[in-house]
């Protein structure tokens, strides 16, 4: 294994020392969850352990979906992104009578996989405990074996939009304390709600280039402007062992390919915009697995929207449109625009509608 980059070293190095620190004051592990996924065969959990306080009062974070629509009494959006990560926390899962035993990565994360779990198809609950602290609920969506259709979605600018320039989105959309400036993208959620109607029992998973810390604020404004519940895989900022910065795309490309993998029935409907590398990343996919992918749907940003969303100089997606020519591609500046192409297309409800 090559020697990690100097950046990874460094955060590492730093992290460490602020965990000794807080430890001996006292701070103990607290378990932050997130919404998991899994078939009746296999169960992943997403969460990630941190350093707090006992005595807080405030919640260090969302502990399941429904506690994630609750909005934090005290919690600013900067102290969840202001956290401290418990590195290589003994960490076990409870799902039913199993246990399924390991440790938090470098950044606090938790990312398990057990099979043979015996939870029926729908939602359900798994107990996440780090050492020294109580077991949290986690949610999780178990797919049932007969389900070959799914929804993946991009998040910015895709399903909310929020009028700010690429380099402020992230910072927005962690540091600020409620969503004013975010606006749901007309009729994206009546959309997905009218295709999960037609596909009992199947998935929608977004997948986004930002913070895990920004999840709990993010899952309080889908549901609050009528999206449905799913996973959210984001991403851990900062360095990695290659590098100063994490990849976007490469994020966007790996879930696409462990999806496709963890589920090799569902053909995925995908969802994306065309303000940055959606199309061309979609196409791709496409290309490589055309029997995993439905449809493509690009919803179209306005020309403003488009100025923000690219950096000074670049423009290369405005003037090559990707577009599958192994799927059939939809584009439209709304859900609503996509919705009647779908129907048109058979894909949604009667094509006469």
């Amino acid at each position: 294994m090559s020697r990690p980059h100097a950046a990874a070293l460094i955060e590492d190095t730093l992290d460490s020392q602020v965990e000794r620190v807080l430890r001996g004051r006292g701070w103990g592990n607290r378990v932050i969850t997130h919404i998991g996924y899994g078939s009746t065969t296999f169960v992943r959990v997403l969460a990630r352990v941190i350093l707090g306080r006992e005595q807080d009062g405030a919640p260090a974070g969302e502990r399941d979906a429904a506690a994630a629509l609750r909005p934090p009494p005290s919690a600013r959006g900067w102290r969840a992104f202001v956290t401290a990560p418990a590195i290589g926390a003994p960490v076990s899962v409870t799902i039913g009578d199993r246990v399924v035993y390991g440790r938090s990565d470098r950044g606090g994360h938790v990312d398990f996989v057990a099979h043979d779990h015996g939870l029926e198809p729908g939602w359900r609950q798994v107990l996440v405990r780090a050492e020294g602290g109580e077991p949290v609920p986690a949610d999780v969506f178990i797919v049932g074996d007969d389900v070959e259709f799914g929804i993946v979605s991009d998040i910015d600018d895709t399903v909310i939009t929020t009028m700010l320039p690429r380099p402020m989105l992230a910072a927005w959309n962690t540091f600020v304390r409620r969503g004013q400036a975010r606006r749901a993208v007309s009729g994206m959620a009546p959309l997905y709600r009218s295709l999960l109607a037609e596909h009992p029992g199947a998935p929608i998973v977004f997948v986004s280039t930002g913070a895990w810390n920004a999840t709990g604020a993010l899952t309080r404004f889908l549901a609050g402007s009528g999206y449905p519940l799913g996973p959210l895989l984001m991403t851990d900022w900062g360095p990695t062992n290659t590098g100063w910065f994490r990849s976007g795309q490469q994020h966007k490309r790996e879930s696409l390919s462990r999806l496709a993998r963890d589920f090799p029935k569902i053909r995925w409907m995908l969802f994306g915009d065309d303000g940055q590398h959606d199309p061309e990343l979609y196409a791709d996919f496409a290309r490589m697995q055309p029997d995993k992918v439905a449809a493509v749907c690009i919803r179209e940003l306005t020309p403003t929207e488009q100025v923000l969303s690219h950096p000074i100089g670049r423009g290369d997606s405005l003037t090559r449109p990707y577009v599958s020519r192994t799927k059939p591609t939809f584009r439209a500046p709304d859900g609503y625009g996509l919705d009647r192409m779908l129907r048109r297309a058979g894909l949604l409800g009667d094509p006469a509608g």
